[in-house]
């Protein structure tokens, strides 16, 4: 497969907050087979305290993310993930960030993959 950005296509994520929109590259996130993704959240978004499944390797395409471990939302343990930057995070481990600014990420792993928010009342399914 070979693609460029034009021919991406986006959609609304339904286990996130209005805004956000994925792009699924490759695999079935429903399935135990590898799978790209890419998210594209506006500015000012807030990604609440979260888990996953599986282990997620994010790489920032564009803008900068703030990114932290943890159960509780605090801005003032985030780290900068400018352009470029990684993070791996293993399966169960709590996260959350927020942007200032319009931020491109790509996800990478192995299904089945989910998101599971722990404050119920963050998850947007609800």
């Amino acid at each position: 497969m070979m693609m460029v950005p034009d021919e991406i296509e986006w959609a609304p994520v339904g286990s996130m907050e209005p805004g956000a929109q994925i792009a699924v590259l490759e695999g079935d996130l429903g399935s135990e087979e590898p799978f790209t993704i890419r998210l594209k959240l506006p500015a000012n978004y807030v990604v609440a305290p979260h888990n996953h499944p599986a282990y997620e390797r994010v790489t920032v395409l564009s803008g900068t993310l703030y990114f932290a471990h943890g159960e509780e939302f605090d801005r003032a343990n985030v780290k900068a993930l400018p352009e470029g930057s990684l993070a791996i995070l293993s399966p169960g481990d709590p996260m959350y960030g927020y942007t200032d600014e319009e931020v491109t990420i790509q996800v990478h792993g192995t299904g089945p993959w989910g998101i599971d928010y722990l404050n119920p009342e963050d998850d947007p399914r609800q």
